[in-house]
């Protein structure tokens, strides 16, 4: 059984795919090419916004976000510890601070009461768990970065309403939850800026790196744009700012035009089988707990990840699952604020509950839209052993 069934994707499409790479070859515009400015007009008019600007990837598309806004030095940007290193690892590598923020026990997403009590322990220097300053001056508050986590949107309204209080800018990670809705929107529609990334394992995922940034800011595209392109003005020669070499290649464009003709019948596949996870989980009374979907959400089901009782459940549930050729993997096994690379910040253990207990009871079960009823129901059935 495969976690993620890529095999069974390109069978549908690998003639569009070899036609669309085949004419890259024959144009053999590379850098740029057309291909990139017909995906970022198709996939701009899915999503609902404006404009969009592809990218290398979807730490670039972070990247060039927080550069659009001129993130730097004496800056703080607030995020969750429960996610992947991205994204904060670009807040730290523009010399801002990251500022965690604990997580929703339900949805795993930024818990828009803890934004507010972080801004006000931030903003105040009350304690609270922000980081250590040193001998420096504390940092500014100036943006949100919001993860739509597992392919469940956060809660934009709450969060940008905190933000906005605060004269905080908003940026949607949408790496995991690109054909995700809320509340009639499409995820990549939130935020002043929203990121994606197209790496093979999303839900629109490419055959390399790829991400792409959407905003209704014709301002903050313009500089997206020429960010992409070390800084570019009107010519190759010409730079305006400091950027970054942050293109998306053109055959991983003509890979995801391909893609993407069979893309929303993907994302109905995949929630078929989340809804089928859900009632084979549910008949054996198997102790796991299943995602929660809000009111108002069509998850895009990046992963599709249970709640085990405790880290030793958990651990016997992969094994069994391990044992009958089920893989299984874990996201996050260590928050953020307690990794090596956050050293610096001086957070401890204990200080976000909720993404440390998460931490130690998540595992995510396979989740692809080929994923048959069959291997579900097989994979209820071990669970239930345990």
């Amino acid at each position: 059984m495969k976690f993620i069934d890529l095999e069974a994707q390109q069978a549908r499409v690998r003639d569009l795919m070899e036609k669309g790479i085949q004419q890259v070859l024959d144009h053999q515009q590379f850098i740029m090419g057309p291909e990139i400015g017909r995906l970022e007009e198709t996939l701009a008019r899915y999503v609902g916004s404006p404009h969009a600007v592809g990218c290398g990837s979807g730490t670039d598309a972070l990247l060039l976000a927080l550069m659009a806004f001129d993130v730097g030095p004496g800056d703080a940007v607030l995020t969750t510890p429960f996610t992947f290193i991205a994204t904060a690892e670009v807040i730290a590598l523009l010399g801002a601070t990251p500022v965690f923020v604990d997580i929703e026990p339900e949805t795993f997403n930024l818990d828009p009461e803890a934004l507010a009590e972080t801004l006000q322990a931030l903003q105040s220097g009350k304690p609270g768990p922000v980081p250590s300053a040193g001998d420096r001056r504390p940092p500014v508050p100036k943006g949100v970065i919001a993860i739509d986590l597992f392919g469940i949107p956060a809660d934009y309204e709450r969060i940008t309403a905190v933000a906005e209080d605060a004269g905080l800018f908003v940026v949607e990670d949408a790496a995991q939850s690109f054909g995700a809705a809320r509340r009639g929107r499409r995820c990549g529609s939130f935020g002043a800026v929203a990121a994606t990334s197209f790496f093979p394992a999303k839900p629109l995922g490419c055959c390399g790196d790829g991400g792409m940034c959407f905003t209704a800011d014709a301002d903050l595209a313009g500089r997206m744009q020429s960010i992409r392109v070390h800084g570019q003005g009107k010519d190759r020669y010409e730079h305006l700012r400091i950027g970054i070499n942050g293109r998306l290649d053109t055959l991983q464009a003509a890979v995801l035009l391909a893609k993407f003709t069979i893309f929303p019948d993907e994302i109905e596949r995949r929630g078929a089988v989340a809804r089928n996870y859900g009632r084979v989980l549910r008949e054996r009374s198997i102790p796991l707990r299943t995602p929660v979907v809000p009111e108002g959400v069509t998850p895009a089901w990046a992963q599709y990840s249970v709640l085990a009782e405790d880290s030793t459940h958990r651990d016997r549930c992969r094994e069994a699952l391990h044992a009958a050729g089920i893989p299984t993997a874990v996201y996050y096994p260590v928050p953020l604020h307690l990794q090596p690379a956050f050293a610096f910040l001086e957070y401890r253990k204990g200080q976000f509950p909720v993404s440390e207990d998460t931490a130690e009871r998540i595992f995510s079960l396979p989740m692809h839209p080929y994923l048959s009823e069959e291997d579900q129901q097989r994979i209820a059935e071990v669970l239930a052993a345990v």
